[in-house]
């Protein structure tokens, strides 16, 4: 018994060494989260997650990014908090809950010295044996044929003065892997093949399959012409031809959307069945896109969103971003809003990652219906001719002119590919005309680092400092970041408050950000949640990603306002739709402009499916315009008013209107003037739109889907002639119509006999008004027969003037006889 004791005694210091050494690892992370280096703001290396593609590269695809499963599977406790793509412990804790833990982490590592000597055997026993079991569990190549076969392989092996730690394919010209079964070769000749001849066949297949996929990728990747990717998806068509898996994946999509390949949608949907069996993630969302929207198979919800499951399980974010959207808004499930919140939360970690010093990529949205009624004008895009005379301008010297065009280059947008070589260029040359804008940008590029401008520090400290004391807030905010991570300088909080605090007071949004970020941590002030609140709303006022990703994580959280799901959704969600997959909203729209219609509509309902209002509504719009030809005419409507349902839901005016329309007319639907009544009204109320106004004052003329009222119809005319000075002819002519309506009805109703029955002649005009009345008609008739005789007098010749002779006729010429 007395030894028992003793080893469950040891059993149970083993247990609290060990419980002692994962506490203080607990807490050294808690140090370590909690250091200056980890804050909101602009995330640093170390805590960025970043999802690259197979070439190092940042993957900006639209289909491409997944998570891996242990991404999927982390959560935090609940006495964490994630801000800005970092974890931070939950900041509700108390001086002495601090103290207690330094406390208890001192009696910890106590505990750990008096018990390292007593357990150091026993430990290192336990480790043996677990090598030993994974020796043995580790499995053994088996040769096959050659002159040792069924003997196992011995690694390492010498062969030709050289130690192969595995299989290899030396020696031999069909490429076959083989092993020796002895370590030297040369002496004992005993080796054997490390695989079939049928695996082999396969290997080599695949590997002159990666081959072509990597020669189409440096195509693809390397080249800005139109031809040139053409070739590349040619490689990339014969590398799927072989299997490749990464291949058929970009292949699939290039026939789905039309890139560079001709759209064919059912072979697309063939290679998607494919990956499906494969498990590929893109596959499976992909596969789920065409159930939802009925492209090449009959729609079905519920198996779209039993694909869409599986990819987000996969770890594919478009389908964790549908799921988000899916959740939200209640499309084949029931509404969640918590479910909703953990799928964008997901997406909105990885968009945050993504956030550079100098911002994200411009996601521009545009309008198609707008665009048709105002071309160039609601869009905001730069026409060639117009950067053209901004080029000229900036080679002349216009310094304005030049940083313009260096801020186009560096974040791209408004029809300007993002190019940092000729951004740093613009900038270089207005930074040496001495304008401060320029220096602080070239000090965000230095401070960043990419392939065009090397990292350096120092440099962007050059740099930021001449901005800074030029008063330039975009100098003064990078000399914050300076300081506060100590780039170039020795970590000093004081002075990076000092400088956030000028940036912000001048309305830069970075400025904003980080003040708001030093409040939320309480590093170099007091923690402070309200005025973190308050510059983080400024700064997300100003569009920034990273503003409302804070914003979010805190209504999600509750920390420091009430919390609310809902807000933080709708937060998530417009940090989500910034991600990279929202270039292909220019992309769409390019398809249109070169009259691809079918490709545009495709892309624009994959991301009407991620929630992208302005997709919805530019489905609906091509829908409605019936110049889509991948679907049957007939469904043209009720695809369209599927859309305009969705883009109205998320507060899109011209959609609400759209749907009254729809329903007025009876298009993709039957005539349902209530229904009509109902959306006009609600974009009336909600929106105040003046056409929605003129609507339901024509249903209340005309008594449709609501009792006639003309008193309501002039109340609505006027509002919406109030509402829009477009509307105010419009609005004249039906004022004049209902008048004459009022008038008429008037008429209509009264009873003239009982009128004039009713009047009295001989009180109203006296005793003689019948003589009256003759005598007026008699002048009347007088002076009317007066003016028609005047009328038939011959008008007199003016004196001096003699009538002209009248020449003699020609004889005719046939006379009649005498």
């Amino acid at each position: 018994m007395g030894q028992r004791a003793r080893l469950l005694l040891l059993l149970c210091l083993v247990v609290l060494w060990v419980a002692g050494l994962a506490a203080a690892a607990w807490l050294l992370y808690a140090s370590h989260v909690l250091s200056p280096t980890s804050f909101p703001g602009v995330p640093t290396s170390h805590t960025l997650l970043s999802t690259t593609d197979e070439e190092g590269n940042q993957d900006e695809s639209l289909e491409s990014k997944t998570l891996s499963a242990e991404d999927q599977v982390k959560d935090h406790s609940t006495g964490t908090r994630v801000v800005a793509g970092q974890i931070f412990l939950e900041s509700g804790k108390s001086d002495s809950q601090s103290e207690d833990e330094e406390s208890f982490h001192s009696q910890e590592e106590e505990k750990e010295n008096s018990l390292e000597e007593l357990n150091s055997l026993e430990m290192s026993n336990l480790l043996n044996k677990d090598l030993e079991e994974a020796e043995v569990q580790s499995p053994v190549l088996t040769a096959i044929g050659g002159t040792a076969d069924g003997e196992p392989c011995h690694f390492p092996f010498l062969f030709m003065e050289k130690e192969y730690p595995e299989c290899t394919a030396d020696g031999r010209e069909d490429g076959r892997l083989w092993c020796a079964t002895t370590y030297n070769y040369k002496e004992d000749q005993k080796w054997g093949f490390c695989e079939t001849e049928e695996q082999s066949n396969k290997r080599r297949q695949m590997q002159e399959a990666e081959d072509v996929y990597q020669t189409g990728m440096k195509i693809l990747n390397e080249s800005s012409k139109k031809a040139q990717k053409k070739e590349a998806y040619q490689y990339l068509l014969k590398a799927a031809d072989m299997n490749h898996t990464k291949a058929m994946e970009k292949v699939s999509y290039a026939l789905l959307f039309g890139d560079y390949l001709k759209q064919n949608i059912q072979s697309s949907k063939e290679l998607f069945e494919k990956l499906t069996e494969e498990g590929s993630p893109k596959g499976q969302m992909a596969l789920g896109f065409l159930y939802a929207s009925g492209l090449g198979v009959n729609s079905s919800q519920a198996k779209a969103l039993v694909y869409y499951t599986f990819g987000a399980l996969g770890g594919n974010l478009i389908a964790h971003m549908i799921l988000g959207y899916r959740y939200w808004v209640g499309i084949g499930v029931l509404p969640s809003c918590e479910s909703a919140l953990t799928h964008y939360r997901l997406v909105a970690n990885h968009v945050a990652s993504d956030i550079s010093l100098t911002g994200g990529t411009v996601v521009q949205r545009i309008r198609l219906a707008d665009e048709v009624e105002n071309p160039g004008m609601a869009s905001g895009m730069l026409e060639d001719d117009l950067i053209q005379y901004y080029q000229f301008l900036a080679e002349k010297g216009d310094v304005q002119a030049q940083v313009g065009l260096g801020q186009l280059h560096l974040h791209g947008g408004r029809g300007v590919e993002q190019n940092h070589q000729r951004a740093f260029e613009y900038f270089n040359q207005a930074a040496n005309a001495g304008n401060s804008h320029a220096m602080a940008f070239l000090g965000k590029m230095y401070s960043e680092g990419s392939d065009v401008v090397p990292q350096s520090n120092e440099t962007a400290l050059q740099y930021f400092k001449k901005a800074a004391d030029m008063g330039n807030p975009v100098g003064q905010s990078g000399l914050g970041m300076a300081y506060l991570y100590g780039r170039g300088v020795p970590v000093n909080y004081e002075l990076a408050l000092k400088y956030f605090q000028k940036a912000a007071e001048q309305g830069w949004v970075d400025g904003q950000l980080q003040l708001g970020s030093m409040y939320y941590n309480g590093i170099g002030v007091k923690r402070d949640y309200k005025q973190a609140l308050k510059y983080f709303n400024l700064a997300s006022q100003g569009g920034h990603i990273l503003a409302f990703y804070n914003l979010a994580q805190m209504h999600a959280t509750g920390t420091g306002v009430m919390r609310s799901c809902h807000t933080a959704v709708e937060l998530f969600k417009n940090v989500c739709e910034r991600g990279r997959w929202s270039e292909r909203l220019m992309t769409a729209y390019n398809s249109y402009k070169d009259g691809d219609s079918n490709s545009a509509v495709v892309q624009y309902l994959l991301l009407a499916e991620q929630g992208y209002e302005v997709a919805q509504s530019n489905a609906a719009f091509i829908f409605d315009q019936k110049e889509a030809s991948i679907v049957e005419e007939n469904e043209t409507y009720p695809r369209a008013l599927l859309h305009w349902n969705r883009a109205a839901s998320q507060g899109y005016t011209v959609a609400r209107i759209k749907l009254g329309d729809y329903h007025f007319y009876g298009f993709g639907t039957d005539v349902d003037y209530e229904t009509a009544f109902i959306h006009y009204r609600l974009a009336s109320e909600q929106q105040h739109s003046a056409q929605a106004m003129f609507n339901l004052g024509y249903m209340h003329e005309k008594g449709l889907g609501i009792k006639q009222d003309l008193h309501l119809a002039k109340r609505f005319y006027d509002m919406a002639a109030e509402a829009s000075p477009d509307a105010q002819v419009p609005v004249f002519l039906a004022l004049c119509k209902l008048r004459v309506i009022y008038s008429l009805q008037y008429v209509r109703e009264i009873n003239i006999r009982e009128v004039f029955s009713h009047v009295d002649m001989d009180q109203l005009l006296g005793p003689e008004w019948d003589l009256y009345l003759m005598t007026i008609i008699a002048l009347l008739l007088g002076t009317i027969i007066a003016y028609r005789q005047r009328q038939h007098q011959a008008i007199p010749r003016p004196a001096g003037l003699r009538p002209a002779v009248p020449q003699q006729e020609p004889p005719p010429e046939h006379q009649p006889p005498q």
